[in-house]
């Protein structure tokens, strides 16, 4: 495969090549959505506006903003990124998937460690939630919280399921395909080009802290940095996206299944996943001890070298047994 782009790309030109893609994504994607609105949900393209900016004013409000969300995240992230692996000449799975899938059970025990990881990162969650800027940056705390309040009411709009229907939507939305284009994206591309650039660990760390920072939400960005941490170890250790989309994917599906089955008053541990308040300390601690312990096994198995494959051949003295 021929790409416009040579391979040999200096990695930060990659990341800024990235960017026009995704930009050129974002074209592409409200293309989509004016066109959706149109013929499906018969808005004129002012009525597009005024239903996205005061979507539970309108009855089309929800539908129209979870496929402009997903449109909008599928377009911009994945097709910035598979645009760049083809542009650069590469097949999908050539650039994003240096390795072969180690084993199947790689992808179970990523979803676990997820699952397993969620009471402790419940107290960073909390604790980041309480934290208090300087007096000198009190103009800036006062937006950043404003802007909180303003995306969670959003998200509870979206989240609020009151058929299955919308909760399966919300699963492709907010699960699937943030899980496919995040992870082709940020750990896919940019913690890739970053490890080049640098080294792995500064690759992971930073791929982490820019994964966090874009989603400008200030008073959750440490917990989501320890995500993106996870997220991207799981990478670099396994060599194959399809891990670490799994991983990104349990988190944001496992989260939903829990808000709809407490919707639907089928969830009575007395845990609120709207809320910002940590788990008891009978599961946090043994969370971070489950959660570390389980790292460091898949750290093993995964850096751990290929084990020599056998080869019989037939010669004059019978079958010899090779090793490669």
């Amino acid at each position: 495969m021929k790409g416009f782009l040579p391979r040999t790309l200096h990695p930060g030109l990659q990341v800024l090549m990235l960017l026009v893609l995704m930009v050129a994504g974002v074209c592409v994607g409200y293309s989509i959505i004016f066109g959706v609105a149109q013929t499906a949900f018969g808005l004129s393209l002012p009525e597009v506006s005024k239903v996205m900016t005061y979507p539970s004013a309108y009855p089309q409000g929800w539908g129209l903003l979870m496929m402009a969300q997903g449109v909008l995240l599928f377009s911009a992230c994945a097709g910035g990124a598979l645009a760049l692996a083809s542009s650069l000449g590469y097949g999908w799975a050539e650039y994003f998937n240096p390795r072969r899938l180690g084993a199947g059970w790689w992808l179970l025990a990523a979803a676990a460690l997820i699952v397993i990881i969620l009471p402790f990162m419940s107290s960073l969650i909390a604790w980041n939630a309480e934290v208090r800027f300087p007096s000198f940056l009190h103009n800036f705390e006062v937006w950043a919280r404003a802007s909180e309040d303003r995306a969670q009411g959003l998200t509870k709009y979206l989240t609020r399921f009151n058929s299955s229907t919308r909760f399966l939507v919300a699963v492709l939305v907010i699960a699937v395909v943030p899980a496919v284009g995040e992870e082709l994206v940020f750990r896919g591309v940019i913690q890739r080009n970053l490890v080049r650039w640098f080294s792995p660990h500064v690759g992971v760390w930073l791929g982490a802290a820019i994964f966090s920072a874009i989603h400008m939400q200030f008073f959750g960005f440490v917990p989501r940095f320890v995500l993106g941490l996870v997220l991207g170890y799981l990478y670099l250790w396994s060599g194959n996206i399809l891990v670490s989309i799994v991983a990104h994917f349990t988190q944001n599906a496992f989260q939903l299944l829990i808000l709809y089955l407490t919707q639907r008053g089928q969830f009575g541990w007395g845990f609120d996943p709207d809320g910002n308040e940590a788990l008891p300390w009978t599961l946090v601690v043994p969370s971070a001890l489950l959660s570390a312990g389980l790292l460091y096994f898949l750290y093993r198995r995964m850096t751990a070298p290929a084990p020599p494959t056998q080869m019989l051949t037939l010669s004059h003295n019978g079958v010899d047994l090779h090793r490669h």
